[in-house]
């Protein structure tokens, strides 16, 4: 996170590309390091495991994190620096080539950690004990809360040093907690508990669209629960699913005809032509999901747009922190959105979930449903108050309450950047509530064979809006600012609307909320005995499972 934290100036101002370009090439990496983890699932759960792709991705995240430094330290690998009253040369070629290799490096990287860490992580607790469930509860919000503290000292300390003392230093300190970092993850390769890969879940998947395809024709029973191809569960690691009435059509795939054939053994003599009501449950399982994650996907594009537009917004006003001439680097403002993160988990998790359970008699206070829907509707407030916050700083400017000017070339608004705290401080409670809401969904919800891939969904979720934030950074650039009217994204935000741009994206978000409220209506929860949502039935009883 300290190498990437800053990346958008340090595109800017040491290899003097332009605010769009620096944006769309960030989302384009940020986009592919968000669709790498779908290989890197499908390599772990079938071949390897979650220890060796950890290991192997993160030695390429360290080579890659000592390039990108290297491209800092040697003069040859980026442009000359800008000397007054000429034009910035752009990045040759071969020093483009060097970025991006290291680009690429982090993006294998990226593509074995995250759908492997918090699934490797939840490995270590045993989910047949009481307290392996609550750890595994536990470990998710407790996960992020050290996260976020780590990105904090990266978006402050370490964003410092790279704004004001040396990008190359900057570089290099992470690179080197990275090195440490792999050195303590192999030290404690003695102590892991390492989950063997069972097969391809993707096959078993296909077997059962191919099989329910063939047999389209066929009627399906009239007691299923009953009559369906069922074989003794043998899976060690996978929990025995029970048999739902949602897409019946599936149903058809265990539908025992005369033309199936049944080994001595009792599995199927074809499985691409007979699969068991396991196999069915767990396709039924993922596409129940596909709704949900789809508004995942939507519910990204606010964070990302902000992420990204809050650093030249914090570039156009006054940083100065006291009566000092010490500035706040842009990039450092990330901290206040991860601050409130911090604070509020463990308030959430220690205190208030408590609380909620004894109203809700839940055991998680809310479900992961609604606490996805709590973070939906707080983005669509962050965004708001994001364009109000940017209308104002905008009017101050254009009223000639300047104080210099910035990088970028535009006036430097008298506003004080800390106003942009509010906004930071409600997408910090945005992401505590859907994304860790996220983060235990994608995880309960997958069978257990299928776990890294859960997180590779996860991912994925991420990967998808990056893209469309580029296109949409990209379409609004060039329809906007034609027939004489203002270009909303323009390189000075003081000619720019930004406000209006922000405010499109509240209503996006807006639309996204009622999409989800439709889909968590829908939703029904995996049937499995690890996978729904426990409640607790009464305070000072024993705890039960309740399927929805």
């Amino acid at each position: 996170m300290g190498t990437m934290t800053n990346q958008l100036v340090y595109l800017t101002s040491v290899f003097h590309m332009k605010s769009v370009t620096a944006a769309t090439l960030m989302n384009i990496f940020g986009g592919t390091s968000s669709l790498a983890p779908l290989l890197g699932a499908f390599i772990s759960d079938n071949y390897i495991g979650r220890y060796t792709t950890l290991g192997f991705a993160s030695v390429a995240s360290l080579l890659g994190m000592i390039l990108l430094t290297l491209t800092a330290a040697i003069p040859k690998l980026h442009p000359h620096p800008c000397e007054e009253n000429q034009q910035c040369d752009g990045p040759t070629l071969p020093q483009l080539s060097v970025l991006i290799s290291a680009f690429f490096l982090l993006t294998i990287g990226a593509g074995g950690i995250r759908p492997c860490n918090l699934a490797f992580g939840a490995d270590q607790f045993d989910p047949r004990t009481e307290s392996g469930r609550r750890g595994i509860d536990s470990f998710f919000n407790w996960y992020y809360c050290t996260f976020t503290f780590a990105v904090m000292v990266s978006s402050t300390v370490i964003v410092y040093v790279q704004t004001d003392v040396s990008w190359a230093l900057g570089l290099a300190i992470p690179a080197v907690l990275m090195l440490l970092s792999c050195i303590a993850f192999f030290i404690g390769t003695k102590l892991y508990v390492k989950v063997k890969p069972e097969g391809s879940p993707f096959t078993a998947f296909a077997q059962v669209l191919v099989a329910a395809f063939k047999k389209r024709r066929v009627e399906i029973p009239e007691f299923p629960h009953k009559e369906l191809f069922d074989p003794p569960h043998q899976s060690s690691l996978v929990t025995k699913a029970q048999h739902t009435n949602q897409f019946k059509s599936l149903d058809k795939a265990a539908v025992v005809t005369l033309k199936d054939e049944i080994k001595s053994n009792g599995q199927a003599a074809d499985p691409w032509r007979l699969c068991t009501v396991q196999q069915v449950e767990v396709v039924k399982c993922v596409i129940r999901m596909i709704p949900i994650w789809t508004t995942c996907v939507l519910f990204y594009i606010p964070l990302i747009q902000h992420s990204t537009f809050t650093v030249y917004q914090a570039l156009q006003m006054d940083r100065k922190l006291g009566k000092r001439d010490f500035q706040i680097p842009a990039g450092s403002f990330v901290v206040f959105n991860m601050l409130t993160l911090t604070i509020w988990i463990p308030i959430y998790d220690r205190v208030i979930v408590p609380q909620l359970r004894k109203i809700t008699k839940h055991k998680g206070g809310i479900t992961m449903l609604q606490r996805m829907g709590i973070g939906i509707g707080i983005s669509i407030l962050g965004m708001v108050v994001s364009a109000l916050v940017e209308r104002r700083r905008r009017e101050i400017a254009l009223h000639k309450h300047t104080r210099g000017i910035a990088s970028g070339g535009g006036e430097i608004s008298s506003m004080s950047s800390l106003w942009l705290i509010p906004q930071l401080a409600l997408f910090g409670l945005c992401e505590a509530f859907n994304m860790i809401g996220q983060t235990e969904f994608f995880y309960h919800q997958f069978p257990e064979n299928m776990r890294s891939v859960g997180m590779a969904v996860f991912s994925l979720a991420q990967a998808i809006p990056n893209y469309a934030s580029g296109a949409l950074v990209s379409i609004v650039h060039k329809v906007t600012g034609q027939n004489g009217s203002k270009n909303w994204l323009a390189q000075d935000l003081n000619e720019a609307r930004l406000d209006l741009f922000y405010a499109m994206i509240a209503g996006i978000a807006a639309l996204n909320l009622i999409y989800f409220i439709v889909c968590a209506q829908w939703y029904q929860f995996n049937s499995t005995a690890n996978g729904t949502e426990p409640e607790v039935v009464s305070e000072g009883e024993e705890e039960k499972t309740l399927y929805q």
